[in-house]
């Protein structure tokens, strides 16, 4: 599995764009999304294994929630399984959780972004519970993976990205305007 430190893999899918324009139907709900679209920006990609499921839409839609933290971070969030975009699309007109969805639904029907990160379930042939932060450069700089039956919190994702983007050293359960370490401050000359 790629991890901290890697460079997030180049990737071109198809996705159901996010919000009221994803609910145009076929021809007017997709769009192409690839690792140089929304350049310069955090990007927070989530996996899930199947559409249709019972996990997932809690998941999906609690990203969904957070939608405009991740956007005043700077960061756009891309949910992403192995179902293909007429499915991703058949699914939010008919699950009212994710219905409104604010950001795209990326299709990896070949399996080409889920194998190259190392997150593909070996007996399921579907993605695991994958989050990546990847900063601006394209770099990973979080990586969490769950079984398939433990959905993830997305708002531990939002607690780590303001913590990476401190940039200094973040005790454990720090969360966004608290003090950060200073190393400093924490040794005295003997």
């Amino acid at each position: 599995m790629l991890t901290v430190g890697d460079t997030f893999p180049a990737f071109h899918l198809t996705a159901v764009k996010g919000g009221a324009e994803g609910l145009g139907g076929p021809g007017k709900s997709f769009t192409e999304i690839s690792n140089t679209t929304d350049e310069g920006k955090w990007k927070i990609v989530f996996f899930w294994p199947k559409d249709f499921t019972f996990i997932c839409p809690t998941e999906i839609a609690a990203f969904g929630k957070l939608n405009d933290d991740f956007n005043d971070r700077d960061a756009v969030v891309y949910g992403v399984s192995t179902d293909n975009e007429f499915v991703h699309l058949n699914w939010r007109l008919h699950n009212s959780d994710i219905n409104a969805l604010p950001f795209p639904m990326l299709a990896d029907v070949k399996r080409d972004l889920t194998t190259a990160l190392g997150v593909l379930d070996k007996s399921e042939g579907v993605a695991l519970r994958a989050t990546f932060i990847v900063d601006p450069h394209g770099t990973i700089q979080w990586a969490s993976v769950n079984g398939l039956n433990v959905g993830r919190n997305p708002a531990e994702v939002l607690r780590i990205l303001d913590a990476l983007q401190t940039d200094e050293l973040c005790p454990c359960g720090w969360e966004k305007g608290q003090e950060t370490l200073k190393p400093s401050e924490l040794f005295v000359a003997a």
